[in-house]
């Protein structure tokens, strides 16, 4: 199977390049044969990419330590599970990986299409050949998962203790599936591009596809998240990391087209942002595979330093240029086939939008990129901490969450002085009421009140719009309020679907503004003592010390901590964190010592601890925190999940029919006669 994976690469990088070179060929010469020809070379590269996947992970199950990379990211006693996602552990392997779900999408998308899109696919297919061309004799070149050791060792070095964690095995194929989807949209925007089809067509085409690859780019953050938080012992789940910063960019892209391609769609406008968006999500996924593989970058995801930086970067560029030249080229096929009206409408605050998001993603991606720019030119790094992201972004992410409420209660073209206040009353009475609450009990920190005020805005807004559409159900067709609100959001997705998305980006922004509140204390307690003190919420809270025990499980030694625990009085369940030694199967350390935290976790609140080291007999050096509102960071991102699995949702066409017809308005539904050919 070994032998068999190696040549799939090479049989699959042949077949790349036939599959972009005829593909390209059909389309300038219209030649049929060629452009089915360049279909099927797709289907034979998802083959043989397959077949060296299948092939690594044979390896990996096998213990073939003759390969380098198993014997430098498994060992003989890691569990199973991990010999598994070993396949994405280290750079070769993850490159492979990326190039396996991008032959997949190719295949899908090239399938999907075979009889739609006719002028575009063979664009979209020899583009999508290249960046598989790209990806194939990078792993064969600079970074094969079958190179060979010079000798067979007797065991591995073992997987990274960081890296034995479930969510490490969930959170990077989802980032991959989010990151990798990007290429799908981009190569129809280049097919769009050449043929100058920039209206809603390659729009329709790619519009779940960019759902698709924003869905799984929202769930790989937020696990990226919990697992920077249960696994690091920082005490916080976003550090402002580069490796963090790269799909974020790419996310607040996709997340602006989403909003844009409405405008496209209703209106013909924005169609220059559409492209450049869907060009930037693309460009930022392949500088942040750059950034993490590169080594240009200090971060605890990034992979050593490699040559692979050099065949990304010479790669990104070429990219670039072209892509910019193509875009520039077709300028005049991309204007606007209508003019905003009114700085007043929904269409300008789906621009403010896009402004925020771009601006977003440009602060972020200029202090990740900061360092390297000021060592080439300066000749010393400068390093740009969460202090700069933090003041940039607070204000800006404060704007966002304002227009996330604001957008909705608009009317398209030009809002009237009557629809605003109409609209507004309710929300806005919301959000101060929401202020003076928290307020009253004796919030004063401004940002926390801002974004509680904004948080009760917008939650304002989606009540108001669940409930007036609800409401006109049940007025017109008798049905009970559950009955009503689920054929409300049945019977448009895509609308319902997005407040839903917009409810769990509230509750993460709640979460965020509740950090802020957070306490910290660093303890030494002997077996027996006691600490005691308050959390954020006035409750008091006793910490006895059960003092260290030591014990192997698995492939490590362990040492823990135990904390008894009581909170206003009651007893609590045990606290406990580790420090673990992950050995090799001849009980020899292979790593650093790694730390578990300890966690007590509730809606409001969790306990956290990280046990630093013994500093005498029996004495734990511990630090112990409680940390406000951190569950509604995870709850928020599984309702944006749920949201975005709403609006992906195929939605049946309605059938032409007489008699009337439910016609969705900004606030409500109404039955008006259904006119001939009516949908």
């Amino acid at each position: 199977m070994i032998l068999l994976g190696e040549l799939s690469l090479w049989v699959a990088l042949l077949m790349a390049i036939w599959m972009t070179t005829v593909s390209y060929a059909g389309g300038a010469t219209r030649r049929g044969e060629l452009v089915m020809s360049g279909q099927r070379a797709t289907y034979a590269t998802l083959f043989f990419v397959v077949m060296a996947s299948i092939g690594l992970w044979s390896a990996l199950f096998s213990h073939d330590f003759s390969l380098k990379f198993v014997a430098s990211y498994t060992s003989a006693n890691l569990p199973k599970v991990y010999l598994f996602s070993a396949f994405w552990a280290g750079q070769s392997g993850s490159m492979l990986f990326w190039c396996l779900i991008l032959a997949v999408y190719s295949a899908i998308a090239v399938f999907a299409n075979r009889a739609r899109n006719r002028e575009l696919m063979p664009w979209v297919t020899g583009t999508l050949g290249i960046i598989l061309i790209f990806f194939l004799g990078t792993i064969i070149f600079a970074a094969n998962p079958y190179e060979r050791m010079e000798w067979v060792p007797p065991d591995g070095r073992g997987m990274n203790p960081q890296l034995q964690n479930p969510g490490m095995a969930i959170h990077p194929p989802m980032l991959y599936l989010g990151w990798v989807g990007t290429a799908i949209p981009f190569a129809f925007a280049i097919g769009a591009l050449v043929t100058r089809r920039l209206d809603t067509e390659w729009l329709a085409a790619i519009r779940r596809w960019s759902l698709i690859s924003w869905f799984f780019l929202t769930i790989g953050l937020v696990l990226g998240m919990w697992w920077a938080y249960v696994e690091l012992g920082w005490g916080g789940y976003w550090a402002w990391d580069p490796v963090e910063n790269a799909p974020l960019t790419s996310w607040l892209c996709q997340t602006a087209f989403l909003h844009s391609i409405m405008i496209q769609e209703k209106r013909g406008m924005l169609r220059k942002w559409n492209v450049t968006l869907v060009v930037a999500a693309f460009l930022l996924s392949i500088l942040g595979t750059f950034l993490t593989r590169s080594g240009v970058i200090e971060s605890v995801h990034s992979f050593a330093q490699s040559p692979i930086g050099n065949y990304f970067s010479t790669f990104l560029i070429g990219i670039f240029v072209l892509t910019t030249i193509l875009v520039f080229t077709r300028l005049k096929d991309m204007e606007a086939k209508a003019q905003l009206e009114s700085m007043v409408s929904r269409e300008a605050a789906f621009l403010y939008n896009n402004l925020v998001l771009v601006g977003i993603a440009f602060s972020v991606l200029w202090g990740t990129l900061f360092p390297i720019i000021s060592e080439a030119v300066r000749g010393t790094k400068i390093t740009v901490g969460p202090p700069f992201f933090n003041s940039v972004n607070v204000p800006l992410g404060l704007g966002l969450l304002a227009l996330t409420g604001i957008g909705p209660l608009i009317a398209w073209r030009r809002a009237s002085v009557a629809n605003v206040r109409r609209q507004f009353v309710f929300p806005v009475a919301a959000g101060i009421t929401t202020g003076a609450i928290l307020m009253a009990l004796g919030m004063r920190a401004f940002y926390p009140i801002v974004a509680y005020i904004l948080v009760g805005f917008v939650v304002g807004t989606i009540t108001q719009e669940f409930w007036k559409g609800t409401r006109a159900r049940m007025r017109m067709y008798a049905e009970n309020v559950l009955l009503a609100g689920l054929r409300l959001i049945g019977n448009n997705r895509r609308r319902y679907g997005g407040y839903i998305v917009h409810l769990g980006v509230a509750m993460i922004f709640a979460a965020f503004a509740g950090f802020a509140f957070k306490k910290e204390f660093d303890i030494s307690l002997k077996s027996g003592e006691v600490f005691r003190t308050t959390d954020p919420f006035g409750h008091a809270w006793t910490f006895t010390s059960q003092g260290v025990s030591e014990f192997k499980r698995l492939n490590r030694y362990v040492t823990a901590v135990g904390l008894a625990v009581t909170r206003d009085g009651k007893p609590m369940p045990l606290l406990s964190s580790e420090k673990r030694q992950h050995v090799d199967s001849n009980d020899q350390p292979t790593f650093e010592p790694s730390t578990e935290v300890g966690l007590y976790e509730t809606t409001m609140q969790d306990v956290y601890l990280v046990f630093s080291g013994m500093i005498g007999p029996d004495q734990a050096e511990m630090r112990l925190s409680f940390n406000p509102l951190v569950w509604w960071v995870w709850y928020g991102g599984m309702v944006m999940a749920i949201g975005g699995l709403i609006v992906m949702w195929p939605q049946a066409e309605k059938k032409r029919q007489g008699g009337y017809v439910t016609v969705l308005t900004p606030g409500a539904e109404t039955l008006v006669p259904a006119a001939a050919g009516a949908p």
